[in-house]
């Protein structure tokens, strides 16, 4: 033992121990024991053995039907809408922003999810409260067909405070590669339509939080335009647009050319991610009234528009790209839905045009430009 008092496990000792440190396994043993039954209820056949194992397993015989199967895979957190959630201590909503994250990352390209997992990572294990984090994974997985498959709980005291905690996931999903959607699809001619959003969605909170702080206002204040507290519109969860996605997609077939999931860096650099080069989409502002929310930011924090579009989803959540024939007919289908639907603009050849409204290369990809133009009805 180099030295050091040689003593029987379980014997006393006035040591240090990992309780001591912060701590608590038996904490997070509680924590499983209340949220296996809702991770158990997005198993499917397909998902082998139980809650708990090191990996969870996952029978891919379903890639049997594919003709040339393609994996596609995505990771995401939720950003610091995690601080919304904490201070107004309502924890059962920040799933579905995760899984939207995620997940509708993934359907951007036409796959279908197969499974997910989450890692938490919190300064101190309260059972209730992770659980609660994972029963609303749990039911947006379900809501999107994903297979919570497994998952971890860390405890880090001293690197977050003990009511703090950061969640993160990753998925797989499955598509054929015949039916891949991007930007080698898109045509001149082609119409841009819009999905709405469900509000703020799991993007640019820490300039929402900011604006908040200096104009003194609080989450506990009613705000007639929104009908409710800020912070229960704070938390909104993020629209799932998996199922609709898909289902549009497999009804259209071909007519369907591309999606653009509205996350961080708002429409107009997310749309430009999913253009070849050579083409421009025209973005009618009016073609949408701006939700209320977005324009409260606005005028709380006199933030410029073009600091707005560049951070803010402004009711737009998804975009797709689609033959001028099926413009209609998707509309349509995503409103019988429940989806509002509405034609943004169409993609025409570009002439090269630059200014404020035009945005061209973002997040490193070299690709089409989005020309915004008009004003946003009130």
């Amino acid at each position: 033992m180099s030295g050091r008092h040689a003593q029987a496990p379980g014997a006393p000792t006035g040591g240090v121990t990992y309780a001591a440190a912060g701590v608590d396994t038996e904490a997070g043993d509680r924590a499983v024991e209340l949220m296996k039954d809702a991770v158990r209820a997005t198993h499917g056949p397909a998902v082998l053995g139980g809650v708990g194992g090191f990996a969870g397993l996952y029978d891919l015989s379903v890639v049997a039907r594919y003709r040339r199967p393609l994996l596609a895979t995505s990771t995401d957190g939720v950003g610091t809408k995690v601080a919304i959630a904490q201070a107004m201590d309502v924890h059962d909503t920040i799933g579905f922003d995760l899984v939207g994250m995620v997940v509708d990352d993934i359907v951007v390209v036409g796959a279908e999810p197969l499974f997910m997992t989450d890692y938490i990572a919190t300064g101190r294990i309260v059972p209730e409260r992770m659980a609660a984090v994972v029963r609303g994974i749990a039911a947006a997985c379900a809501e999107t067909g994903t297979a919570l498959v497994g998952g971890e709980t860390a405890e880090h005291p001293g690197l977050l405070g003990p009511d703090e905690y950061d969640v993160a996931g990753a998925a797989t999903g499955i598509v054929e590669a015949d039916d891949v959607l991007g930007p080698e699809r898109v045509r001149a001619g082609d119409v841009v339509l819009a999905m709405a959003s469900s509000g703020l969605h799991s993007n640019g909170y820490s300039l929402v939080r900011r604006v908040l702080e200096v104009s003194g206002w609080g989450l506990e204040r009613e705000v007639e335009e929104l009908g409710r507290t800020v912070g229960e519109e704070l938390l909104e969860p993020t629209r799932l647009y998996t199922r609709a996605c898909l289902e549009l997609a497999r009804a259209e077939g071909p007519a369907v050319h591309a999606y653009s999931h509205v996350t961080g860096g708002g429409l107009a650099a997310n749309l430009a991610r999913v253009l070849p080069a050579g083409l421009v989409a025209d973005v009618d502002r009016a073609a949408w009234a701006l939700p209320p929310v977005f324009e409260l930011v606005r005028r709380l924090g006199d933030v410029p528009w073009e600091d707005l579009e560049r951070t803010l989803n402004l009711g737009v959540g998804m975009v797709a790209v689609v033959a001028p024939e099926a413009a209609d007919r998707a509309v349509s289908r995503l409103g019988d839905r429940g989806l509002p639907a509405w034609v943004l603009g169409t993609v025409r050849d570009d002439d090269g045009a630059t200014g404020p409204d035009v945005v061209r290369g973002t997040k490193g990809v070299d690709g089409g430009a989005v020309r915004l133009h008009g004003a946003y009805r009130a």
